[in-house]
């Protein structure tokens, strides 16, 4: 008979721990401690409001993905263009579950092809933001002192500027087309990302783990880069999240305004609405199915980037 297993050192102080967590709320209770992105996943499967964000999002990239697929027609033919009169524009009917525009281009094939330009110039965007934005930030939260003054007043002038403002005149400075309206997008963005991860760094640096490195003689890179910028990261794929919704309301405003892609051609949702104008008293269909392919694609990326942040953060674990 094989003798009992003596309790370890620490066994106690374990347990007291995981039965804290789990009054807490983080962990089910009788298991151990888990990572804060399992946890934070754990409470995302039990969130409605993430669940409806997480499927309007994943909806939105299918269709953009597959596009050519999913599109019953050409958006660029111009099928029903015969029947198109002054005062007449044919709605819903066999084949055209939407009906035609006002050139009788198929409406519906063209909201689909319209959420690959929506999802492209979007994600372009945010990454050129985020990339810049987290380089200023790491400058700033690392080295402190002049860099973090230099770097924090360019923000500052940035940030003081109305952003569809900025954007605006970066896309009449630069032409009007489709890069530059990513380009003019994601300036609007870098001063959101610098000043949010110079704050997250400011406070991992204070933090008990890096002062104890420093006093151990660890490299400042090593710090900084192995430390301090991994665990600062959580606020920046929040308000990637955010931004994906914010970059896809500033795209098609752009486009409204005339400063968007100059092929009118290609479909792209705030083109469409733009279009859409002067039709209104016949068929203000036209105008309402892009403002709802906008609306609810950016309340998507808003629902589950905000039940992001609450399951990242702390104060709303309990």
């Amino acid at each position: 008979m094989s003798a009992p297993t003596r309790p370890r050192p620490g066994d106690a102080r374990r347990t007291r721990i995981d039965e804290l967590a789990a009054r807490a709320g983080q962990v089910p209770e009788g298991e151990g401690g888990v990572s804060l992105t399992k946890s934070a996943f754990r409470r995302l499967r039990r969130n409605p409001v993430a669940i409806l964000g997480a499927v309007i999002v994943v909806v939105f990239l299918v269709v953009a993905a597959f596009a050519p697929f999913l599109a019953p027609r050409d958006p660029l033919a111009q099928t029903l263009l015969s029947e198109i009169r002054p005062n007449s524009i044919p709605g819903a009917q066999e084949g055209f579950p939407l009906g035609v525009d006002n050139l009788g281009r198929d409406l519906l094939s063209r909201l689909v092809y319209g959420s690959r330009q929506s999802l492209l110039i979007g994600v372009v965007s945010t990454v050129l933001g985020v990339i810049v934005g987290m380089a200023l930030g790491v400058l700033a939260g690392a080295f402190g002192g002049w860099v973090d003054t230099v770097v924090m007043r360019f923000v500052d002038i940035l940030l003081s500027i109305p952003s569809l403002l900025m954007a605006i005149s970066i896309s009449v400075l630069l032409g009007q087309n489709q890069y530059a309206l990513m380009i003019a997008i994601a300036v609007t963005q870098i001063p959101v990302f610098a000043r949010l991860l110079r704050g997250s760094m400011l406070v991992q640096r204070s933090s008990d783990y890096a002062l104890a490195a420093r006093a151990l003689g660890v490299r400042k890179s090593r710090i900084v880069f192995g430390h301090v910028l991994p665990n600062s990261l959580s606020p920046v794929i929040v308000q990637t999240t955010l931004s994906l919704a914010t970059a896809i309301i500033e795209a098609a405003a752009l486009s409204f305004l005339g400063l968007g892609d100059p092929d009118l051609a290609r479909p792209e949702w705030g083109a469409m609405l733009a279009n859409a104008q002067a039709f209104l008293s016949i068929r203000p269909e036209l105008a309402v199915y892009p403002a709802l392919c906008i609306i609810v694609v950016a309340l998507g990326f808003t629902l589950l980037g905000e039940s992001l942040r609450e399951a990242l953060d702390p104060k709303f674990r309990r």
